[in-house]
């Protein structure tokens, strides 16, 4: 049986060359593989590619690089959760090519299995996808995405054999276990390392075959960042929002398999109940997500998509990131709500980037937006100065095409059945009056239908 061999934070650093590309698991500093990042940001290697779903928090993992000047230039899916990173790339010292998250972990895979790309619907018809090859598949269609490779991969481990054999804990899968495969070299750290034998086949997230090497590495609340614990995502909560939340959680049915995005779609998380029999998905590797804990944080529960603290119910499952957003671009996913900064008459969606401001933090929108068998948006009527959110035709960058199905505001409910822009609900409180004089787009009225 092959053994890998241990080595220290230090030897593993000084096997990673200024101009590498790095591949980097985690996702937040859930999974992320902290301790090789600090031991990195002590050496003098420059001129990184640092390929990642994000850099980390401020001065933790990827971001103590990124203070140092060590990243030329990052390929990911969400910086804007570090303001450090927007900084850096405002101010020119960074590189950023954005990916949609379920694109990234695709080309990971498909890096690691020596396949030179594929072709998606995601992010067509939008600015990410326009300098792309364009294919149309079935009527639809599709922008190409090349495999992604690198020198060097950090990845995180709850637990490894000498054999190299890799166990991940939870949703510290993520982005881990399809960028052990995408290396020419892999260095795990792992909490525990155990002697071959000790972990039972059917166990293994990452066969031995693709580590190089192991470092043994604790982690504390410390390298956890904003998950150490839940308190520190408490949301806001005022009655205009729960409002929509409550009349979203109406369009659930038993059984719907169903993904929340941030923002307001996150209160209907806390209105659902075993009675509703809803199965909550979260994109970076959970089906199966329950309420937040009282207490406690990642290192006892799992974490889902907006980087908080949650429980798994019975039945749940954990996977990566790669095989969760196989489930959304499959259609596996019954329902998607999401927050919107735009809706137009034909169905578009606009919910990720306001001009002027940095283009960082696309996420998994575009991927649930296009792969999801239903969409309803949830946002408020009007922007602070009063002017449409629901316009003739978008003008601010498009996440999706054609994607919407519902919209659900603090004014009024609308659908797009059959192919228009209609109204079928004025919400509590509102009138119609209100919502004619709020609404910029032409729309048709069913009302009581």
């Amino acid at each position: 049986m092959k053994r890998v061999p241990q080595i220290t934070l230090q030897e593993a650093a000084a096997l990673v060359k200024s101009g590498d590309t790095i591949l980097v698991g985690g996702f937040g500093m859930t999974g992320n593989p902290v301790h090789l990042l600090h031991a990195l940001a002590e050496t003098d290697v420059r001129d990184l590619l640092y390929i990642a779903n994000n850099v980390s928090e401020a001065g933790l993992g990827g971001g103590r690089l990124l203070r140092n000047g060590q990243i030329k230039k990052a390929i990911g899916s969400f910086f804007t959760s570090n303001p450090e990173a927007v900084a850096a790339a405002q101010a020119g010292k960074m590189q950023v090519e954005l990916l949609p998250q379920g694109s990234l972990a695709e080309s990971l895979r498909a890096g690691g299995a020596g396949i030179g790309g594929f072709f998606t619907p995601t992010s067509a018809g939008t600015v990410i996808g326009e300098k792309c090859e364009k294919k149309v598949i079935d009527g639809v269609e599709h922008v190409f995405v090349p495999g992604l490779r690198g020198n060097v991969a950090f990845v995180r481990a709850w637990k490894a054999d000498t054999a190299g054999n890799l166990v991940y804990r939870m949703t510290e899968q993520n982005f881990n276990k399809a960028m052990a495969t995408a290396a020419d070299l892999v260095i795990a750290e792992a909490e525990t390392i155990v002697p071959v034998g000790e972990i039972d086949p059917n166990q293994v997230h990452t066969p031995g075959c693709y580590v190089d090497y192991l470092v043994q590495a604790h982690t504390t609340l410390e390298d956890l960042g904003s998950s150490a614990s839940v308190a520190a995502s408490n949301k806001k909560v005022d009655p205009v929002r729960m409002n929509m939340a409550r009349r979203a959680l109406a369009e659930l049915k038993p059984g719907d398999v169903v993904n929340l995005g941030i923002g307001i779609p996150t209160l209907v998380a806390d209105l659902i109940t075993p009675e509703h029999g809803v199965i909550l998905h979260s994109e970076n590797g959970m089906l199966g997500v329950g309420p937040a804990p009282s207490e406690g944080g990642a290192l006892e529960y799992p974490v889902n998509a907006g980087k908080i603290p949650v429980t798994a119910l019975p039945g749940s499952s954990y996977f990566d990131s790669a095989d969760s957003f196989g489930m959304i671009r499959g259609g596996h996913i019954d329902l998607a709500i999401m927050g919107g900064l735009q809706v137009d008459a034909r169905a578009n969606l606009a919910n990720w980037a306001i001009p002027g401001k940095p283009l960082l933090g696309v996420g998994g929108a575009m991927d649930l937006a296009s792969g999801a068998k239903r969409l309803i948006i949830t946002m408020t009527h009007t922007n602070p100065d009063g002017s449409s959110k629901i316009v003739p035709e978008c003008d601010l960058p498009l996440t999706a095409r054609r994607a919407v199905d519902m919209v659900i505001t603090d004014l009024a409910v609308f659908t797009f059945e059959p192919g228009e822009l209609t109204l079928i609900e004025v919400m509590p409180g509102a009138t119609l009056e209100q919502v004619r004089a709020a609404t910029s787009a032409k729309f048709a009225e069913r009302l009581g239908s």
